[in-house]
């Protein structure tokens, strides 16, 4: 990675390596995001599971009884 880094230096390509290291890292971001997303669509749809067996148990349906 040294050599990479040091071949990009010495051709003036400093604009175009920073350029490539911020779209890595929004692109790791927006990944974590998406993730993090999924996993709290996940939780959220296992509490309103639990929520309609709880309903269903006691008996108290949508009608508003």
């Amino acid at each position: 990675m040294n050599a990479v880094t040091e071949s990009i230096i010495n051709r003036g390509d400093l604009a175009h390596l920073v350029l490539f290291l911020w779209a890595g890292a929004a692109t790791g971001a927006c990944v974590h995001l998406l993730k993090e997303s999924a996993a709290a669509h996940r939780r959220f749809d296992a509490f309103v599971r639990e929520i309609a067996r709880f309903n269903r148990r006691q008996g108290t349906g949508s009608s508003g009884e």
